[in-house]
């Protein structure tokens, strides 16, 4: 089964609920796609053992080959290819942003001429590994890139299906998202009892559900703010799978890099049932 954890909001304690399911579980398997941000690895601790390159293939004109007909620039969705054409006998020009590449081949593929080849860009890395009994998997966006849906993917390459996969996901409901989540079993969705994690988290649910992936609720810090975060998952019939208090003690662990199950052995269980409620949430459908 795979399971992502989302949010629709930064800060809500996303990494903290992937990370504690997962040590809760047995043969789990973590792939922490949130690429600008990794830090599950602060948590989890885990041994790498082996380190891989990531690239993204970008287009390279062959002006030699080129005519400037500017077919390549009119089929590439991102606007990542201007052409100029030549004018009064001047040679034209070709223009590559690879910063806006999303290395779909498109404009390989359909050049009339044969005039475009492609070459790998190095955009991050992928690290793997294990702690414990689960197996670790996370990537590393290059600083300065402004991408990161192609790294995200690469990193879901690895993900096994003979395992519980537990997909830790970027924040927001961008692109880097739904690439996360899409193709989960269930998603659990961590937001806080305030206007703002209210706010994002209808956000997030619409997304969800526009993907057809089932949800639920985890409301972290559940005795601040107030219960309209409760009525609106009434309303909308989603279920609330797990409320966790807001403790100073917590935030302390956290600050040391200590899991919540860690630090607090009692959670575990708390953990378990959750899983279990997806688990009859997915067999009842």
């Amino acid at each position: 089964m795979i399971i992502s954890v989302a949010s629709g909001k930064g800060g809500t304690g996303k990494t903290t609920v992937a990370v504690g399911l997962a040590l809760s579980l047995e043969r789990a398997q973590f792939l922490d796609c949130d690429v600008e941000e990794p830090n599950a690895r602060l948590f989890l601790k885990p041994q790498i053992k082996e380190q891989k390159k990531a690239f993204i293939p970008v287009p390279v004109i062959e002006e030699s080959k080129c005519n400037y007909c500017g077919k390549c620039a009119k089929v590439c969705a991102y606007n990542a290819i201007a052409i100029l054409p030549g004018q009064e006998g001047k040679k034209g020009n070709a223009l590559i942003f690879e910063q806006l590449c999303h290395g779909c081949g498109a404009c390989s593929f359909l050049c009339p001429q044969n005039a475009i080849k492609e070459v790998d860009r190095e955009i991050g890395v992928i690290e793997s590994g294990d702690c414990g009994k689960i197996e670790f998997i996370h990537g590393k966006l290059n600083i300065g890139e402004a991408m990161s849906p192609p790294l995200i993917r690469q990193v879901k390459e690895y993900l096994d299906p003979k395992k519980t996969v537990i997909i830790d996901a970027p924040p927001g409901t961008s692109c880097p998202v739904v690439t996360s989540v899409k193709g989960s079993d269930h998603c659990i969705l961590v937001t806080e009892p305030t206007p703002f994690g209210l706010n994002d988290l209808i956000l997030a649910v619409e997304v969800l559900r526009k993907l057809k992936i089932p949800l639920g609720v985890v409301i972290n810090r559940a005795d601040l703010g107030d219960n309209k975060t409760e009525e609106y998952c009434r309303q909308e019939n989603i279920p609330v799978l797990m409320r966790l208090p807001f403790k100073k003690e917590i935030a302390v662990a956290y600050s040391k890099g200590e899991s919540i199950v860690e630090a607090f052995p009692g959670y575990k269980k708390d953990f378990i049932e959750l899983f279990h409620k997806i688990n009859n949430a997915r067999a009842d459908r």
